[in-house]
């Protein structure tokens, strides 16, 4: 079978973060909680003009420019993301159309002219679904090159349970024939169930009630029917379109935190037993590192337990479990799996084969699709900066994308990986990026900002919004 994998990567974060302590202190939450409990410390915030588009055309920016990659010789960008920002026109189209302005000069016109094109959509797992695709593709042909971007902005209700975790990013690899970084095996332990944890539904609101309720603000009293007289009557473009229905996106999910948390665990666990079935693995002696999507930082460690418990029971190390913490009283005996996972010999687990994949989550927040990228980018520059010799050791997958589906896979680091990573200053870069306030992260959450914060030369950003008649939403981009 042939290698195929990552030969490079990169990524993009906004310049600016929301200190964690400082939000736990506006929202009256105990620092300790957030900071220890999850693994949480700065939380990325876009700038006014940045959205999934911008984020995801500067990793590919960065991507192309920092391999020297000719975008001619590449025959797909798949591009996974949940915050697409259109419902028709893909965002990956916003990204080509871009970057083939920035790079015509170096490249010639149109050099993305023969390249295919399209988006994802799996909640955090679409960005997977676009790399086993893009695998699989180049597999079956010859000297084949695509693109996997990953770009999401993970935004939730002021104040909500789901707020300190938000954050975005992206990242973009290269997809070929005999990779640098890491290749993968083409098992794929999948897990699936329709189910409502986490959605952003279109929500709707009747046009009339929408009118009674704005004339209750300037102190008016307004009757279902002298609404809909008003609106049968009226010459306004927004008010006489001839829907009843008002249809609004919200970027803020419905979500139900602990049923989610659950969702993950019993996909993540049954893909694993799918993955295992096409070829057994001895996960705690054969993945040197685990990778996880990280919804906060501190979720793979606290949601593997259970599972990590069964590996030690078949590698016949249960008794280094009990002589810590006893025997359970009983199969789920919660008291005890919570004391489990606080003992040392977990705690080492954890050290060893998971921390590395955190460290750069507790700096960024979740990046939805991109997370699990960004997890293996943390735990492969952790392992430079360590000395760790990564070659030919295998790292384990875990995904999961709400609604519900799991994705088990597991990747070979190759030969040339310290050459690609070291040229990644990821933590560097995210110790240069500019802390704003609670009180303008609010405003930028609502949307109350007119000018950006971070001026960014080089960066790609949004430029406008069309209101033309037959361009109307229609977004435009600018490299400055």
């Amino acid at each position: 079978m042939k290698k195929v994998g990552i030969d490079s990567l990169a990524y993009y974060v906004p310049s600016l973060y929301v200190d964690i302590e400082e939000l736990a202190k506006k929202r009256s939450i105990p620092a300790e909680k957030l900071v220890h409990g999850l693994g949480l410390k700065k939380m990325a915030t876009p700038d006014f003009d940045e959205d999934a588009a911008s984020i995801a055309a500067n990793s590919l920016y960065r991507l192309i420019s920092e391999n020297n990659i000719n975008p001619k010789e590449i025959g797909r960008v798949y591009l996974g993301t949940e915050s697409g920002v259109d419902s028709s026109k893909p965002t990956s189209s916003y990204v080509v159309e871009i970057l083939e302005q920035v790079f015509e000069d170096k490249y010639g016109e149109r050099c993305f002219m023969n390249c295919d094109i399209v988006d994802l959509t799996f909640a955090c797992a679409g960005a997977v679904d676009a790399l086993q695709n893009c695998c699989d593709w180049v597999r079956n042909g010859d000297n084949r090159k695509a693109v996997v971007i990953a770009s999401d902005i993970a935004k939730y209700e002021l104040n909500s349970s789901g707020e300190y975790t938000q954050g975005a990013g992206s990242v973009s690899m290269l997809i070929c024939e005999n990779p640098s970084i890491i290749s993968f095996n083409g098992s794929w332990g999948v897990s699936t169930k329709g189910i409502g944890d986490f959605f952003k539904p279109r929500r709707q609101y009747k046009k009339a009630n929408i009118l009674i309720e704005a004339a209750k603000i300037l102190n008016k009293e307004v009757s279902q029917e002298e609404a809909e007289t008003l609106l049968e009557n009226t010459q306004s473009k927004f008010w006489s379109d001839t829907n009843d229905i008002i249809e609004v996106y919200k970027e803020e999910p419905i979500f139900e935190g602990q049923f989610s948390n659950e969702s993950y665990k019993a996909r993540v666990y049954e893909a694993i037993e799918d993955f295992n079935n096409q070829n057994e693995r001895n996960i705690l002696k054969e993945w040197e590192n685990i990778v996880f999507h990280l919804p906060y930082a501190y979720h793979g460690r606290r949601m593997i337990t259970h599972k990590w418990i069964e590996w030690m029971e078949k590698n016949g190390d249960s008794e280094n479990i009990y002589s810590e913490v006893g025997n359970p009283k009983s199969e789920i005996d919660k008291e005890w799996i919570k004391k489990v996972s606080k003992s040392s010999v977990y705690k080492n687990f954890v050290e060893q084969k998971i921390a590395p994949g955190e460290k750069a989550s507790s700096e960024i927040g979740n990046m939805y699709t991109a997370s699990i990228f960004m997890s293996l980018i943390s735990s492969l520059v952790e392992a430079l900066s360590n000395g760790n010799e990564f070659a030919n050791k295998k790292i384990g997958f875990i995904s999961y994308g709400s609604g519900s589906k799991a994705k088990i896979f597991e990747g070979t680091v190759q030969n040339n990986w310290k050459d690609r990573i070291g040229r990644i200053n990821l933590f560097q870069n995210l110790d240069s990026r500019k802390k704003i306030s609670i009180n303008i992260y609010e405003q930028l959450h609502k949307r109350r900002v007119s000018s950006n914060i971070n001026n960014n030369q080089g960066i790609i950003k949004l430029k406008n919004i069309d209101k033309g008649e037959f361009t109307e939403g229609l977004r435009n981009y600018f490299k400055y």
